[in-house]
């Protein structure tokens, strides 16, 4: 995306956003500092997500999709050059593969990215494994399952440190399908020892970020089925041991906001996998069901953050992960991006003293009206702004569109596949 382009369209609707940013920007109390946070925060971009995701049933394939590594970070640096805020990417092992880092890195500078992240993958058989992960991997019973596992998980360190990542993400099937096929203790154990091997090989400056999930592709219990038992590993593994936050993996209605607010406190906070849910692990563009949820979060975060000093945009880690059945990729991914900044923006503007008033005075409905003043204020022209700032377009989305981005990606990478069922 040459920068003219974006420079054009920014001229073209520049008194339209400065009429809107105006009115915005009217009674916002540190106006400068807001918009230089929304201009600092990032969220890293997932590799596997360039693509249509799929279901078990199918996957409906889109046309230009990125046909390796490479054509994916560029995408990545397509994203970024239009919004200003995904400069980094997270990869997938062995999804993912650099075969020569000094290369790989070298083409993510070009579009101004680094490596978030590196997520292992013992919830799949790849081609030409030795033994299963069928019924589990870092819990599997068989010592010789679990020591392939783990190898897994320390090569995958080793790629990361050649491109400059300096944390492993850890996503786990393991669990059971049914009542008396696992020793709970047991599976827990052998996972906290799998984990121990692979917490000693991490280099001095690196973290490993435990994910949880209640259910799937077990749905009798899964070994790492909580932010509790996530929380229990890290402790046991040692400060470097973090709990992963996924959205989607959380039962319906939990309070997901007193779960970060409890991480943070405790620093055990790795971060989050930014998604949406309406029935269960849906994987949908975050936002798009419950935005409410998200803003909530989000409100925590800020005082957490603040509570310890720590910058919002390095303290922990932000990515997206969801599954863009329907839409193409990058304009969800743009559509995700926006949404969490826009949850950001809304929490920056909490009155937190006159919440915490409330709160001291067990004033609910004034708790209330303070929350939802900053939720109901629409801070997109905020964020369009310092976009604007950065160099990114005021439309992410529309420039993509105007330029035909993706008739341009299909000449270059092909038309769609015809999907397949299962």
């Amino acid at each position: 995306m040459e920068q003219y382009k974006i420079d054009e369209h920014n001229h073209l609707h520049a008194k339209e956003h400065q009429r809107k940013f105006d009115f915005a920007a009217e009674d916002i109390t540190g106006l400068d500092g807001v918009l230089k946070k929304l201009e600092a925060f990032q969220i890293a971009i997932p590799s596997w997500a360039l693509g249509t995701g799929g279901t078990r049933f199918g996957r409906f394939s889109g046309g230009g999709e990125p046909r390796g590594l490479e054509e994916k970070i560029e995408d990545v640096g397509l994203i970024h050059a239009l919004n200003r805020s995904s400069n980094s990417i997270s990869l997938h092992i062995p999804w993912d593969i650099p075969e020569n880092a000094a290369s790989i890195k070298s083409l993510a500078a070009q579009f101004g990215l680094h490596f978030d992240a590196v997520n292992s993958n013992t919830f799949q058989d790849q081609p030409g494994q030795k033994l299963s992960y069928k019924y589990g991997s870092l819990h599997h019973v068989d010592k010789a399952v679990r020591e392939q596992a783990i190898k897994h998980n320390i090569e995958v360190i080793k790629y990361g440190v050649e491109l400059g990542s300096n944390a492993l993400s850890v996503w786990l099937s393991d669990g059971s399908n049914f009542p008396g096929q696992l020793n709970f203790r047991g599976a827990f154990q052998r996972t906290l020892d799998s984990l121990g091997q692979i917490y000693e090989e991490l280099p001095d400056d690196w973290k490993v970020w435990i994910e949880y999930k209640p259910f799937e592709p077990n749905f009798y219990s899964t070994t790492i089925g909580d932010w509790g038992q996530s929380y229990l590993l890290a402790s046991k593994l040692g400060p470097n041991a973090l709990t992963l936050v996924d959205l989607g993996h959380h039962l319906p209605n939990t309070n997901i906001e007193q779960i970060v607010s409890l991480l943070l406190m405790e620093e055990k906070l790795a971060g989050f996998h930014f998604n949406d849910s309406k029935y269960g692990d849906d994987d949908l563009t975050v936002g798009s069901i419950n935005p409410y949820q998200l803003f909530l979060i989000f409100n925590e975060l800020v005082e957490g953050m603040d509570a310890r000093g720590m910058d919002h945009a390095t303290g922990i880690g932000w990515m997206i992960d969801a599954s863009h059945n329907v839409k193409d990729p990058i304009e969800d991914l743009l559509q995700s991006v926006e949404a969490i900044k826009i949850a950001y923006a809304q929490a920056l503007l909490v009155d937190e003293d006159a919440l915490l008033q409330a709160q001291q005075q067990n004033d609910v409905a004034k708790a209330q009206e303070v929350l939802q003043s900053a939720y109901r204020t629409d801070v997109r022209p905020l964020l369009a702004e310092a976009r604007l700032r950065a160099g990114g377009a005021l439309s992410p989305i529309a420039v993509f569109r105007e330029q035909d981005v993706r008739g341009g990606l299909i000449k270059q990478r092909g038309e769609k596949t015809v999907a397949t069922g299962l």
